[in-house]
């Protein structure tokens, strides 16, 4: 999974200390919507840090996860997540816009915002832009990208332990055939998001799982 990462080889000097913003889990069909907002100067990251940087689904699981505590110690960060009530209520959109705004006013960093994507949320002063494949130009939204996986999959993974037959452990809340067919055999519970298509068609409360 490793390839060439899009800041191998980059001047950390000529790259500017802006806010980077991602979200994960848009497009689960369960648990929450997370988003990460990070600042740093690329040129005080620790030596060859900057290279390792990239969209957090490139990168393995256990990189990813080594890749955390090493931004953990050297940027600045803020998470915000939206619940599947509130996303089923108001929309994934709505939803992941607001977490974005929530994440760049908690980071609390006067410096141009960029979000990966083509949205920007509304509500925020200053410089703020939406870049299309973020996480490959921006090295805030590609690390953005990996802490806001990483911190939502500890998320699932906990929440798995207490519905195990989903398996939230691997597929993140993801519709894997297998999550899939679990919803089937064992109906859906709080954290789905019964929005999201037909899937939960026909599955009402007395098809909820406890």
């Amino acid at each position: 999974m490793r390839g060439v990462r899009p800041f191998a080889g980059r001047a950390a000097k000529r790259l500017p200390a802006v806010i980077g913003c991602d979200e994960v889990g848009r497009g689960a069909l369960c648990g929450p919507v997370v988003v990460a907002a990070v600042w740093f100067e690329p040129d005080c990251l620790p030596r060859g840090l900057l290279a390792l940087l990239d969209d957090s689904k490139r990168i393995a699981r256990a990189e990813r996860e080594l890749l955390h505590a090493k931004l953990g110690e050297c940027v600045r960060f803020a998470f915000a997540a939206r619940s599947a009530r509130a996303i089923d209520l108001y929309g994934i959109r709505n939803m992941t816009l607001s977490a974005m705004r929530a994440a760049v006013t908690r980071l609390g960093v006067d410096a141009p915002v960029r979000f990966d994507g083509v949205d920007v949320p509304p509500g925020l002063a200053g410089d703020c832009r939406a870049v299309v494949r973020g996480d490959s130009i921006v090295p805030q939204i590609a690390a953005a990208s990996i802490l806001a996986k990483v911190a939502r999959d500890r998320m699932m993974a906990r929440l798995a332990e207490r519905h195990p037959v989903y398996g939230w452990g691997q597929n993140s809340g993801y519709g894997t055939a297998a999550h899939r067919a679990a919803i089937v055999a064992a109906g859906h519970t709080r954290h789905h998001r019964t929005s999201f298509g037909d899937l939960f068609a026909g599955l009402n409360e007395k098809g909820r799982a406890a």
